[in-house]
């Protein structure tokens, strides 16, 4: 009898879950449930009470509709026997964190509580904490402590440290009320299972854990603020265990939710860039997979541990067992073209791809890809959403220069695809530059499936051949093949992940190469970014920082 796993993928805007043969990684079926409360960024749900800028929150009830839905729709549309499924694992965005009492639920769910901002999840994009990270990278760096060259000098608003702290700092009676600190990926898990523990690659990359050290000293958290000492021995207490473990078996409640058999092994949980690194069947060296969708995650595995400017976090074993697992990322891509087609498309673009009875990115698409590099005469900065790597500062703005008044939409769209591909080419060059090769490039996500224009242009300013996943839910399936190794040989599934990856993986047999004339004139155009890169962003030039200021009404 053939054995299955599902996968979830829990992404910004909805959740996936994928059901996947362990013999040959084919997908039988997927489901998608959209979050109902969606990115949570002006106001409260119920109360409408306002946020301020650069939040980004999520309700933790539509994490669990997805499984609630999704799951037994993939079962229904497979029409496998549920008895067949073996294990199940989840991947997430990260870090997306919410404060938890001793009972395992979320501070919002409570009435007395739910109209506090800081009750809720913070998404992976709420920047709202950048005080708190500079003041955390201030004094880490005069400290010289060890962790902050691990993560590229720079510790981003994004991630967990900076999330509890302005909560400490704006709503200390939610840091009073909560019991632990946890990333979502462990809260979803803990309610498949009953039992809470955190997984290796969330605290490694996005809260500052090492393998062999583990958080940064009391001393560290003293300095920040007093009340943060014990930090780490309360509120982030908890078992900090490896990929691929068994966290525990599906509840009673849980199993009846979904049709799935009492006790399957539930993995622990993952990050979704991360999960796709083995689902493309990259496990070695030299290999740089690009989870692109709004944004971009870079992985990429190295034999030792080196400092990188830039990257997001070197982790021992953080994606495969005996490596180090390098991050770092663009925190706007699929988001700044979906912003242009939303706010600075004209009317006549949409209607002559009605007319065509095309996407509008696919209209734009087609027409930017007629223009060789350096044709439209426009270069823009990609920091639409900030800058990730190299610089970690989300208080960047996006550029675009050279504009005419003979300047088309689908020039303008081009240029846009460029920057980012710029962005990717100042990460590439930032590892290699250290030592670390990047012998080729691996892609994954919806932007690969659909922009082929992009992925060429990413080959031509890499210089760097392009292979694509096979799979259209690849983090559902690197999930998937987690879940197989929860479950073990004795359980129907594999003993590690290599083992899955080896039957498991999908990778489509077309290569990306890059066009030898197109490389030498990006090349050029390429210098011309890293000039613009520099200027405005290693603090030649701080109008955008004081653009910005003006806006949130500040005085300085």
């Amino acid at each position: 009898m053939d054995k299955y796993t599902i996968g979830i993928d829990y992404g910004t805007q909805s959740g996936r879950a994928v059901l996947v043969s362990l013999k040959d990684g084919e997908e039988i079926a997927d489901h998608v449930t959209p979050y109902k409360h969606g990115v949570i960024d002006r106001e409260l749900p119920e109360s409408g009470i306002r946020l301020g800028h650069e939040w980004a929150l999520q309700h933790p009830q539509d994490y669990v509709d997805v499984i609630q839905f999704s799951i037994p729709a993939v079962l229904k549309q497979s029409g496998i026997d549920p008895k067949q499924v073996v294990g199940l694992a989840i991947d997430f965005t990260a870090c997306t964190m919410l404060p938890i009492d001793s009972e395992l639920n979320p501070l919002c769910f409570r009435a007395d509580l739910k109209n506090n901002p800081h009750s809720w999840v913070k998404l992976w994009k709420h920047h709202a904490a950048q005080d708190e990270a500079n003041k955390i990278n201030e004094i880490a760096a005069k400290r010289g402590d060890r962790f902050l060259p691990r993560y590229g000098g720079k510790i981003s608003s994004e991630w967990m440290m900076a999330k509890i702290w302005q909560i400490l700092d704006e709503a200390p009676e939610i840091y009073t009320e909560t019991d632990r600190f946890v990333e979502a990926t462990d809260w979803v898990v803990s309610q498949l299972t009953g039992n809470l523990v955190r997984n290796s690659c969330t605290a490694g990359y996005k809260a500052l854990w090492h393998k062999q050290e583990g958080y940064p000293s009391k001393d560290f958290f003293k300095e920040l603020d007093t009340r943060l000492e014990h930090l780490t021995d309360t509120k982030l207490r908890g078992e900090v265990v490896a990929l691929g473990t068994k966290a525990g078996g599906l509840t009673k409640e849980m199993a009846q939710l979904t049709g799935l058999s009492e006790g399957i092994a539930v993995a622990v949980g993952n990050v979704d860039a991360h999960a796709a690194v083995p689902a493309m069947g990259v496990v070695e060296t030299g290999k740089m997979v690009m989870a692109m969708g709004t944004s971009i995650c870079h992985m990429l595995l190295g034999s030792k541990e080196v400092e990188v400017e830039g990257m997001c976090g070197v982790v021992e074993d953080g994606i495969i067992p005996g490596l180090y697992g390098y991050e770092a990322g663009q925190s706007a891509v699929g988001d700044i073209f979906e912003w242009y087609i939303n706010e600075g498309v004209p009317s006549y673009v949409l209607d002559e791809a009605s007319e065509l009875g095309i996407d509008v990115h696919q209209y734009l698409e087609g027409k930017a890809a007629k223009y060789r590099p350096g044709e439209t005469g426009l270069l823009a900065l990609d920091w639409w959403n900030g800058n990730r790597s190299v610089l970690v500062d989300t208080e960047l703005g996006g550029l675009l220069l050279g504009m005419t008044l003979q300047t088309k939409p689908h020039e303008i769209y081009r240029a846009l695809l460029e920057a980012t591909a710029f962005g990717t080419k100042m990460i590439v060059d930032s590892f290699t530059n250290r030592g670390i090769d990047v012998k080729e490039l691996y892609a994954c996500g919806g932007l690969p499936q659909k922009n082929r224009l992009l992925m060429q242009i990413y080959a031509d300013v890499t210089n760097l051949p392009i292979k694509l996943s096979a799979s259209k839910q690849t983090p559902a399936l690197g999930a998937a093949m987690f879940a197989a190794v929860a479950a073990g040989s004795e359980g129907g599934g594999y003993d590690s992940i290599l083992e899955a990856a080896q039957n498991m993986a999908r990778v489509q047999e077309d290569v990306i190469l890059p066009i030898p004339e197109n490389v030498m004139i990006y090349d050029k155009i390429y210098q011309e970014y890293k000039r613009l890169h520099d200027y405005f962003g290693r603090g030649e030039n701080h109008v955008m920082k004081e653009l910005r200021a003006l806006r949130q009404g500040s005085n300085h």
